[in-house]
């Protein structure tokens, strides 16, 4: 099994790099093509479904993962939907339970940033300036619904803590390796998981 993800940023990759291991099984090979941006992978997503479909092994699968950055997340899953679908493949969204699938779109909401608020304690392992009761406040209760942007609101708190500002990739290597799957409260990370667990016969 071998699994193709399609990501827009590289920070996207160095969090996949962290978790995957601790969730796939050591026989699962895979795989970061990272673009240049959204609109980069967007641009040329139809193209490389296209060319995958003249050659893609059987038992291989292809992710999708892209930033909702406060789209119409219908209007975006359906887009990715549809690229799918026109270069001739079933995507898991379009199948019933335990259907045949080749690829999986999934949508980080409103921004990957939302995962690392997931969780807090992977936060504080790697930033322990920040407050201890972070995890308390009624804010970032729900990380995929914080107000003005996870990305902002991130990059707002570690300021106010180390009055400087990080990187965003420096970020995602200081919090990923610390990130518990199991453990992480964001919804689009859950349901990113479910898709990833899914593509290896998994819980669907």
């Amino acid at each position: 099994m071998h699994i193709e993800f399609l990501l827009e940023e590289r920070s996207a990759e160095v969090v996949l790099q962290s978790i995957l291991p601790k969730i796939l099984p050591v026989d699962v090979s895979f795989y970061f093509h990272v673009f240049e941006d959204k609109q980069d992978l967007l641009k040329k997503l139809s193209a490389r479904l296209k060319g995958y479909s003249t050659w893609i092994p059987n038992d291989w699968r292809i992710m999708v993962l892209i930033d909702e950055d406060r789209q119409n997340c219908h209007e975006l899953k359906t887009r990715l939907e549809n690229a799918a679908h026109e270069a001739g493949f079933v995507t898991k969204s379009s199948t019933l339970p335990y259907g045949d699938f080749q690829v999986v779109n999934r949508l980080a909401i409103e921004e990957l940033e939302a995962w690392f608020f997931g969780d807090i304690a992977a936060l504080r392992e790697a930033y322990p300036k920040v407050s201890k009761s972070l995890q308390y406040n009624r804010k970032y209760r729900n990380p995929d619904a914080i107000a003005g942007g996870t990305y902002e609101a991130l990059e707002r708190l570690l300021k106010r803590s180390y009055k400087r500002v990080f990187p965003k990739t420096s970020v995602a290597r200081n919090i990923a390796p610390h990130m518990e799957p199991d453990r992480n409260r964001s919804k689009s990370f859950q349901v990113f998981v479910e898709g990833l667990k899914a593509c290896i016969g998994g819980d669907s």
